[in-house]
């Protein structure tokens, strides 16, 4: 996602991520290495980043959703994106939160998404 996420219909905005700063795209490149175990999809392309924040000192703050209260690994999937992240150059810290607001939803995915699930 990027600071131009549109705004859906009825959901609040979501904040926009730190689109500027030097380390935004190694990041999304980490962010990238996260699949969802059920989905043959980084976690990125479907959508499921909302907020990637990083300061001026190297913290990274995410923001993430699952694509359903119940999934199976909604425990875990926070925890890798931080040990994917927490080593790139020239980043000091990382926190991940979860977010339900607003829910995921297919319309969420990148084209590279939908194209690799056959939706396209």
């Amino acid at each position: 996602m990027n600071s131009e996420t549109p705004q859906m219909e009825g959901a609040p905005l979501i904040k926009p991520s730190s689109t500027d700063h030097p380390l935004y795209e190694p990041v999304v490149e980490a962010c990238r290495s996260v699949y969802d175990p059920e989905i043959p999809v980084n976690i990125y392309d479907l959508g499921l980043v909302y907020t990637i924040e990083i300061n001026d000192e190297g913290d990274v703050s995410i923001l993430m959703t699952l694509t359903a209260p119940g999934c199976p690994v909604a425990g875990d999937m926070p925890g890798w994106l931080y040990d994917a992240i927490g080593p790139v150059p020239g980043v000091k810290s990382v926190d991940v939160q979860l977010t339900w607001d607003p829910p995921w939803g297919m319309d969420m995915m990148s084209d590279e998404a939908r194209l690799e699930l056959g939706f396209m």
